[in-house]
């Protein structure tokens, strides 16, 4: 993703006055896609623009675990599996308790393949789902360049692949390839109608 530009009044002012005319009903945006896509910060620019606002880091449940952990890599035993269903089960009752409490949730995880109908049964409605997208090069160019390393075990192609040929084409799906992470917030709130799933999903 470049670097933030608001010259051209798509910037957090905007943002936040469409972010106004939206109802009121507490709802969760999941925003997913592969390691180093950008989800955790553009996460962070949509709960901003919105009036009353969590961002829940499904990260975060993994790694409260001090001793037992599986790590994730291109095959997962089925302890990990297990605690990766276990992941998405505590942030999905930690929505529902923001839900309940007024506050819209923008919920970041990395949520691949046949898991992502399992997780969208798992969360109250209203539910927008929203799938980053950018290009491998750009994600591996965005992976070289931060402090924390994501990619152990598995590799860029590898998750992409599993992203682009293996996750129902269910919300919305974005190609952030070239914008900046304002733009792409913006995009998302602006899309958040298309990103709506129904009960079904």
């Amino acid at each position: 993703m470049r670097e933030p530009s608001h010259g051209d009044g798509s910037g957090p002012a905007a943002a936040r006055a469409r972010s106004a005319d939206l109802p009121r009903q507490s709802r969760t945006i999941l925003i997913t896609g592969v390691m180093a896509a950008g989800k955790s910060t553009v996460a962070q620019l949509v709960a901003g623009r919105l009036p009353r606002s969590v961002h829940l880091r499904g990260d975060a449940f993994r790694r409260m675990i001090v001793n037992g952990r599986a790590e994730l890599g291109k095959a997962l035993s089925d302890e990990a599996m297990t605690q990766l269903r276990l992941r998405y089960e505590l942030a999905a009752g930690a929505a529902r308790g923001y839900l309940r409490a007024g506050f819209d949730v923008v919920y970041q995880d990395v949520v691949l393949g046949v898991l992502l109908p399992e997780v969208l049964r798992l969360h109250a409605r209203p539910l927008h789902v929203v799938v980053l997208c950018p290009a491998p090069a750009a994600v591996a160019a965005r992976e070289a360049a931060r402090a924390k390393v994501g990619y152990r075990g598995i590799s860029v192609a590898d998750l992409d692949r599993a992203l682009r040929e293996e996750t129902p084409r269910v919300g919305l799906w974005l190609d952030s390839t070239d914008w900046t992470a304002e733009e792409t917030a913006d995009r998302i709130l602006a899309g958040l109608e298309a990103a709506s799933v129904g009960a079904s999903a």
